[in-house]
């Protein structure tokens, strides 16, 4: 009889350039391909937004194995109880995957290990969802790097990024029947149909991340020049398959390199930063929620509820930041240069804490990835590893006639405002009463006044941040 193993699908629904995967096979082992849902952690459970993608990933990774000739076995619960049920009613004897630097991923899987060395059941698991694994880039001292352009530069150096690997032409599965839930019944998918515009824009899976990519790769080149502006197709929106494994980062830069030589080596960039945060909450594991600069844990916040709800729904008066936060909303994705805009709207104008936005970025957004997300927030917010500045405050007036100087963006998610003339279209309350009337927008009625002044919330702002370094 063949030797059985489980192949344990975490963040990595993709078949090709999967180094478990192949592993398994090379060793000759016929394969059960298995995805535990679950939600343990009492902080991070998957959000809405993330389990509508995984539902159609799921999906999509199973018809590929079937071609293969496997089948994707789905089980929901403790992801030891699975586990044990799983092994003991195939008899296999060992089980690969990829680790992840989450923390409560980082728990899960010394929990298997240990009950796996207890059933004699062997473990293989590999660094593979990143460039480079914790701990190979650190600094002359052995350290972690908190700054990222000498963690970009001893990247650069290292060597070549390890060049993807083939995919298997045949994926042997085990033969008899194994219990797997339907797909259904995980009820990933929201019953408010708050995502109805979501597969206008997105088609999850590993075929349609590969497409993605060609057509990014066509245009790489001018990335540099497009990507702050919103309206602009200047960005790869490759974050969600990147975060769900349905392609590799060294898929992407292969690619990129082999289309465009060292011009696509500016979002080459943007991928040594997506490790960069990686490794930030692999080395400093409390940083999903405590900021890295301890001197921020005394910062005096405000904590309106109704300000925040204003933020969420995109009612903040100011157009660019009600855009960005309807976008997030409709199409459960925010352009990159906004999400810095809403972030520091959210923390310095506001002054409620970058955990909540934190959080409501984990419900909404598709490519909602812890590392990312928090790095991201604490970086917006000066109270993190190679943070903005606490004092550079966006302006979201400034922001939105730099970056959306058309106000085509505005007037894409902000409808109510589509016919206010371009130079008022970023400060309609400046606007005369004459081109307001003509536009339709009634100040307080059809769109809000800003909930807060700019200019007085940036001086309050910088007195926090005086008291805090006290």
């Amino acid at each position: 009889m063949k030797k059985k193993c489980i192949v344990w699908f975490t963040q990595d629904l993709r078949l090709s350039d999967h180094r478990a995967l192949l592993a398994a096979i090379d060793s000759g082992y016929e394969v059960i391909p298995l995805y535990i849902y679950r939600d343990e952690d009492p902080t991070w459970k998957m959000g809405a937004a993330s389990k509508w993608w995984l539902h159609y990933s799921l999906k999509s990774l199973s018809d590929s194995l079937e071609e293969k000739g496997a089948r994707l076995i789905v089980r929901k619960g403790p992801t030891l109880k699975v586990f044990k049920e799983l092994i003991k009613d195939t008899g296999a004897s060992a089980v690969f995957w990829h680790s992840r630097v989450e923390p409560f991923a980082r728990k899960e899987e010394e929990s298997v290990k240990e009950l796996l060395k207890s059933l004699s059941c062997e473990s293989f698991s590999f660094w593979d969802n990143m460039l480079f694994v914790p701990g190979d880039i650190l600094n002359g001292q052995g350290e972690p790097y908190k700054v990222f352009t000498p963690f970009y530069n001893k990247c650069m150096k290292v060597g070549e990024i390890k060049s993807p690997l083939k995919t298997p032409r045949v994926v042997p599965g085990v033969k008899g029947s194994i219990h797997s839930e339907n797909l259904e019944k995980l009820a990933l998918l929201p019953d408010k149909g708050w995502d109805s515009e979501f597969s206008t824009m997105w088609h999850p899976g590993e075929k349609n991340a590969k497409v993605r990519l060609q057509k990014f790769c066509q245009r790489v080149t001018e990335y540099t020049k497009n990507r702050d502006f919103p309206y602009e197709d200047g960005t790869s929106l490759l974050s969600p398959h990147l975060h769900f494994g349905e392609i590799s980062a060294s898929q992407v830069v292969h690619s990129i390199r082999e289309s465009s030589s060292h011009k696509g080596e500016g979002y080459v960039r943007q991928l040594i930063w997506r490790e960069f945060a990686a490794q930030m909450l692999y080395f400093c594991p409390k940083t999903d929620l405590h900021p890295l600069r301890e001197e921020f844990a005394a910062f005096p916040w405000k904590k309106s509820a109704k300000h925040l709800r204003q933020w969420q729904e995109g009612q903040t008066g100011y157009p660019i930041v009600d855009a960005g936060m309807r976008q997030l909303w409709r199409l459960g994705f925010m352009h990159n240069r906004l999400r810095m805009i809403v972030g520091s709207f959210l923390v310095k104008d506001l002054l409620i804490p970058w955990q909540e936005g934190a959080f409501w970025f984990w419900d909404t957004l598709l490519d909602a990835d812890l590392a990312n997300n928090s790095f991201g927030w604490q970086w917006v917010s000066g109270c993190g590893a190679d943070a903005a500045p606490y004092f550079r405050i966006f302006n979201p007036i400034t922001q939105g006639e730099k970056f959306d100087p058309e106000g085509s963006y505005v007037r894409a998610f902000v409808p109510e405002l589509k016919d206010l003339p371009s130079k008022w279209i970023h400060k309609p309350w400046e606007a005369p009463v004459d081109v307001l009337r003509l536009a339709g927008v009634v100040l307080g009625k059809t769109y809000p006044r800003p909930i807060v002044d700019h200019d007085e919330a940036r001086k309050i702002a910088l007195e926090a941040l005086k008291y805090t370094r006290k």
